[in-house]
């Protein structure tokens, strides 16, 4: 989860911890990074973008002992929190503790659930202008994908779920400056939806990166065909003529 939180001691006016100012809280996992108990058990409580206070009692925060210098023995605090977002990560967490063989196994229900919150991990991680680690998640949530299917509708299933990491992949690569990867994924986007006005731009974007002005021009035309009123392939095609 993404948090803003503040504790307090004494009569709610002595700060002892913060997340500070940062307009861009960092991603924290809970058992990990949050290990207080109570904290644990309020943030779980919580929906996206609820603001909360907490009274933890002693044997909810730091018991006893407390925490020299900062918290005394056998001390209530108070924490305010504000819940950013979240991503439910313990299914995710549990397939990746498999081995390959018993990952094979999964029912592909669940199997589609831990490449979902994969991508959803890339997205924040792409919002975040953190392109490497975008591009190593959604290669991860394609690295699940690859098993054989024991009918169409499964395939289906799958295939659906590729084309959205493909297209994610072909944007990441052309925010990383590597238009021949974005290009690539943008191919394979089409090998399994050939009339995907997205996949057609991607392509073309990344042969105009490339200087392939002539390949640029038929990947966007034919996404205008598609999306004549789309301002975006508009857009591009200006820029390359």
């Amino acid at each position: 989860c993404t948090v803003k939180y503040s504790g307090y001691l004494g009569n709610w006016n002595k700060l002892f911890c913060s997340s500070g100012n940062s307009k861009s809280p960092t991603l924290l996992k809970l058992g990990k990074d949050i290990t207080l108990w109570g904290l644990k058990i309020g943030l779980l409580s919580m929906t996206k973008g609820e603001a909360a206070l907490f009274v933890l009692t002693p044997e909810y925060a730091y018991g006893q002992r407390g925490c020299p210098p900062f918290i005394p023995p056998n001390t209530m605090v108070l924490f305010k929190v504000e819940v950013l977002d979240f991503i439910d990560t313990e299914e995710c967490d549990a397939f990746f503790e498999l081995t390959s063989e018993q990952q094979d196994r999964v029912p592909l229900e669940k199997v589609l659930k831990v490449a979902a919150t994969e991508k959803e991990f890339g997205n924040y991680f792409f919002y975040k202008q953190c392109f490497r680690i975008a591009k190593d998640r959604y290669k991860r949530a394609l690295s699940i994908l690859g098993r054989s299917s024991s009918s169409k509708a499964e395939e289906s299933q799958i295939n659906a779920s590729k084309l959205l990491l493909f297209l994610n992949l072909s944007l990441t690569y052309l925010k990383l400056e590597r238009a021949n990867q974005a290009l690539k994924y943008g191919k394979l986007a089409l090998e399994l939806d050939q009339g995907n006005a997205k996949a057609l731009f991607r392509c073309g974007q990344a042969c105009l990166c490339m200087r392939e002005y002539s390949k640029s021009q038929d990947f966007l035309t034919r996404a205008q065909c598609i999306q004549p009123l789309n301002r975006d392939i508009n857009n591009e095609l200006k820029k390359l003529a």
